[in-house]
């Protein structure tokens, strides 16, 4: 199956990110627990605000349905975000991804 990479460029508004996260975290181990997220995180302190996410999906839709539904862009949290289809070539995903190929 594709690989994705997604990425959340957050707006300023931290309060009511902290207000949905339960929420958000919620959503997204659901997604998680379905095999479509293979991780997920927050940009280290003193980067932009924002998150990026590896998903593992049949096709681009379901991950752009996962986005969609996410309490932090339902809420206007989430002030830009970019799917990239990418093919891991070095590492524990790559035989999955180019299936055995180099």
């Amino acid at each position: 199956m594709p690989f994705y990479l997604v990425r959340y460029a957050y707006t300023g508004d931290t309060a009511g990110r902290d207000t949905h996260r339960p929420e958000h975290k919620s959503h997204l181990q659901a997604a998680a627990d379905r095999g479509l997220i293979l991780g997920s995180g927050p940009f280290a302190a003193g980067e932009d605000p924002g998150a990026a996410m590896v998903y593992e999906a049949a096709d681009r839709q379901d991950v752009v349905d996962v986005v969609e539904g996410d309490p932090f862009q339902t809420h206007g949290y989430v002030a830009s975000y970019d799917i990239t289809e990418w093919i891991p070539m070095i590492g524990p995903w790559a035989v999955a991804a180019v299936g055995g190929r180099s």
